[in-house]
């Protein structure tokens, strides 16, 4: 585990040497011996990492090796942050001879301190040096195995996951439980008009919090109940804040709203959401209930307004189920059957047991004492998964036998074989997922560029944005995360479950990972380099965080305004992730511009960027999303940062000289104004492009410079339409096209790039067939026309459609007829039709094909925010 910090410093120290050419010898030489001894410590690791439990010694050893490579990394970045800022100054006081003695003392003086740091930092090592042999510390490291094989072996792998990856999403769960979904289905909607109260409860693991989330994204529930509130309570609440969210859930988070919340006592609140919910009907998920306390001091709240409203709660505990409510409906969530078990354990490891059949005797009995708990089978076959032949398979068999408990497998065994199964990168990536809160969903491009911010990704031939998606897919592969939502076979959204959470923050304790501020307590880790706030912001900051050393910041309090924390510059000066989620309406200060290492830059709630950001040279992710219509404000200085790949923000003025971040991969909710007198010449690497507000007026032929785009999401201004088309074609690697608008007509054949393999056309308003065009597109496997056309009929002729595997047809209201040639679509494996009422019948050949679900968006995170803000104005 520890491997991933000493590696970064290492590879950190490397830099330096080749970008510092100018240093003194000695001090090169120190840097250089320092490094190599870094480098040989890693041999001692694995070892190390494998008697952290047995050995309190060996833990301290592990923690004072990680805290050398950490305070090495510190002592150059801070050299050449002020090597950087003294030739900034020097702009003109460089032309004055004068006083080139002056910053020839001044650089002496920077090489006399790091040099004296780091003779400190040697003597550290050589006492480190001397406690490994004293622990008995061995080399086990793979001979010839160094870190430049180590990555190229990585590189290879993400290859081939990519390849064989098949996520795992909620509905896998769901084995043997469609039957329960469909039962608190009915008693959610019966005509009772009593407020009802739903139990499920069950082991951890059962999957109550995924039937219930379920339950709450139903159709028919969403539109039977006019509010609706999901708060997860957990085994350590706070009254006060789980009144407070639900009243957020339901009014918003305005700024009137959250003020009188912050003037609110407990029984304030709860006066207060009665009144709300009293001519309301709602829904409300009380999820993760561990005390009945925890119940009663909520229940008060919700009133009994005879209208049909409805809580569900889920909970490990029969005494809290059965005594939330006299007249409550209890569903206890039951274990699955052998034949459940063995067909959700199956899924994933199809194609390895139908080669080796003698591995399915071995799967089922392992598959058996897993006693029907549907998270530790799924964790289960992500670990055989990752295992090839049957030798390994009996290993990991022979483990689990050791840890027998009244004739089945402890799951918490389970969870950490799968854990210990990872290599030191992928345990970082994983070990993150416990810094965000339970429940808590991750938009996956998040947490990817979190990833290469931190310095977890290895850097190989490949592009690191690539080797980060391959270590999700490793993850879900794994069963260790969920990907609860995808579109267009990428994913979009992934949580972790409470019990996989739990093991992360666990292990995270025991390396000093990261450290989450606990109010109660009040207390933080000084030596911890990640710290979360996810409440109570205000008291975390009274605390004495002067000798603090942090890389990481995560800020999750949206209650909260106040930036007088960007002031413990010194906390700060080495941080490469500050993610802030505050009150709206507040303005970043100037002093962020010192954050001279910031990689991942995370705000929402701040309407105003001060120009001094455009000292970020380091920055590769600024992300700005607000609510409410609220736009950001991005000064001109953002294109100094010449750094930048991913730019995701809705901002008001436009950005000159945006061609200046010849860098820049990701570039959404850019508006079609401000990307009018854009020259896309130079941007180069842009890859995925998202635009709104276009106008008929507007050209889309700068557009088609960008020869490199794979993503482009294009959204019409209310009540215009689209420019011609044609320019698309010049995209020649255009994988994913979205459309949203009236297009007037769709340009000829060959009007757009044959490289499409997924397309989105939604609200077309098309008055002629658009099959007979789009069936002639090489490459299209995945198509979805939503109130796209305006026709009768659909013609589908000979030899179309050759590659096309999903086809959703959704709000064609005047569509009468289908016809479906023979030879058309030979690949179609599914498709849906929806909201087509006039449509007479369905092609005979498309009968027996798999139904789809609805299409949701391609971009969540977009979709949402656009829907919130109604930005089409």
């Amino acid at each position: 585990m520890v491997d991933a910090f000493v590696s970064f410093a290492v590879e950190r120290m490397g830099d330096f040497l080749v970008q510092e050419v100018s240093l003194r010898l000695s001090l090169r030489e120190d840097v250089k011996w320092l490094r190599n001894e870094l480098l040989f410590m890693q041999s001692f690791l694995k070892d190390a990492e494998e008697k952290l439990i047995e050995d309190q010694r060996v833990q301290q050893w592990v923690f004072e090796i990680n805290s050398i490579a950490n305070d090495a990394v510190a002592v150059l970045e801070t050299y050449i942050s002020e090597v950087d800022k003294g030739d900034h100054d020097a702009g003109f006081a460089s032309r004055l001879k004068a006083c080139t003695s002056c910053m020839i003392c001044r650089k002496e003086t920077k090489f006399y301190n790091v040099g004296k740091e780091i003779q400190c930092l040697k003597k550290r090592v050589m006492d480190i040096s001397r406690k490994r042999k004293t622990y008995g510390i061995r080399d086990i490291d793979n001979p010839g195995e160094g870190p430049r094989n180590q990555t190229n072996h990585q590189s290879a792998m993400v290859r081939k996951l990519r390849r064989t990856t098949s996520y795992i999403d909620e509905n896998h769960i769901f084995v043997g439980f469609q039957d329960v979904v469909e039962k608190l289905l009915a008693e959610l909607l019966k005509a009772d008009p009593r407020r009802g109260v739903i139990s499920i409860y069950g082991m951890g693991g059962l999957g109550k919090t995924t039937i219930a989330r379920n339950l709450y994204n139903s159709p028919s529930l969403i539109t039977s109940f006019h509010a609706r509130a999901w708060i997860c309570v957990s085994q350590e609440y706070n009254t006060m804040d789980l009144l407070k969210n639900i009243i957020k859930s339901i009014k918003g988070r305005t700024k009137e709203t959250l003020d009188l919340l912050e003037r609110m006592t407990e029984s304030d609140l709860e006066i207060y959401l009665r009144d709300l919910l009293k001519e309301r009907k709602y829904l409300l998920v009380v999820d993760d209930v561990w005390q009945r306390e925890a119940w009663e001091s909520l229940r008060r709240a919700f009133p009994d307004s005879k209208n049909g409203s409805r809580v569900i709660i889920t909970t490990r505990k029969e005494d809290v189920a059965k005594r939330a409510d006299d007249n409550g409906f209890v569903h206890k969530l039951r274990f699955l059957s052998q034949e459940e078990s063995w067909d959700l354990f199956r899924r994933k490891l199809l194609d390895v047991l139908a080669m080796v059949p003698t591995m399915e005797i071995l799967a089922r009995d392992m598959v058996d004492k897993c006693g029907g708990l549907p998270l530790a089978i799924v964790v289960l076959s992500g670990l055989l998964s990752h295992k090839r032949g049957i030798q390994e398979w009996k290993k990991v068999k022979a483990h689990l036998w050791r840890h027998m408990k009244d004739d089945s497998i402890e799951i918490s065994c389970i969870l950490s074989l799968s854990y210990n199964d990872l290599s030191t990168a992928l345990k970082h990536c994983f070990l993150y997922f416990g810094i965000f809160p339970e429940d808590h969903l991750i938009y996956v491009d998040n947490i990817m560029w979190l990833w290469i911010a931190e310095g977890f990704i290895p850097r190989g031939e490949e592009r690191i944005e690539d080797v980060a998606e391959g270590f999700l897919d490793e993850l879900a592969r794994r069963s260790l995360i969920q990907v609860v939502s995808t579109s267009w076979k990428t994913d979009v959204r992934c949580k972790i479950h409470d019990l996989l959470r739990d093991l992360a923050m666990q292990k995270a304790l025991e390396v000093n990972f990261f450290d989450i501020y606990d109010p109660r307590k009040h207390s933080l880790s000084s030596s911890c380099l990640r710290h979360a706030v996810h409440g109570q912001a205000q008291r975390y900051l009274s605390l004495d965080l002067s000798n603090l050393k942090l890389r990481s910041f995560m800020f999750l309090d949206q209650d909260f305004c106040n930036m007088g924390l960007l002031k413990f510059h010194n906390v700060f000066r080495h941080i490469y992730v500050l993610y802030l989620e505050i009150r709206s309406g507040t303005t970043l200060p100037d002093a962020v511009g010192c954050l001279y290492h910031l990689k991942f830059l995370s705000l929402r709630g701040i309407y105003y960027l001060p120009s001094s950001i455009g000292n970020l040279k380091n920055l590769q992710t600024l992300r700005v999303l607000n609510d409410y219509r609220h736009l950001c404000v991005l000064p001109p200085e953002t294109t100094n940062l010449v750094n930048l790949r991913h730019i995701v923000a809705l901002y008001s003025r436009p950005l000159q000289l945006l061609s200046k971040l010849t860098s820049l991969q990701v570039l959404k909710y850019s508006c079609c104004d401000q990307w009018r007198d854009v020259d896309p010449v130079n941007l180069v690497s842009l890859q995925e492009l998202g635009m709104y507000d276009i106008m008929h007026s507007y050209s889309l032929n700068n557009i088609g410079s960008l020869k490199n785009l794979r993503s482009l999401m294009l959204r019409c201004k209310l009540n215009e339409s689209f420019p011609t088309l044609e320019y698309l074609t010049s995209c020649r690697k255009l994988d994913k096209l979205w459309l949203e608008g009236r297009i007037d007509k769709l340009p000829l054949r060959g009007g757009f790039p044959n490289s499409i393999t997924m397309m989105v056309l939604w609200k077309s308003e098309l008055m002629e067939d658009p099959m007979p065009i789009l069936g002639m597109l090489p490459n299209l496997r995945d198509l979805d026309l939503v109130g796209a056309y305006e026709g009768k009929e659909i013609t589908c002729g000979n030899n179309s459609f050759c590659q096309l595997e999903f086809l959703r047809l959704d709000g064609l209201q005047k569509l009468e007829r289908w016809h479906l040639s023979s030879s058309s679509m030979p690949l179609i494996i599914g498709f849906g039709i929806y909201d087509c009422s006039k449509l007479k019948e369905i092609p005979q050949r498309m009968k027996g094909i798999t139904i789809l679900d609805r299409l949701k968006g391609i971009d969540q995170e977009f979709g949402e925010y656009y829907k919130v803000n109604s930005l089409a104005s």
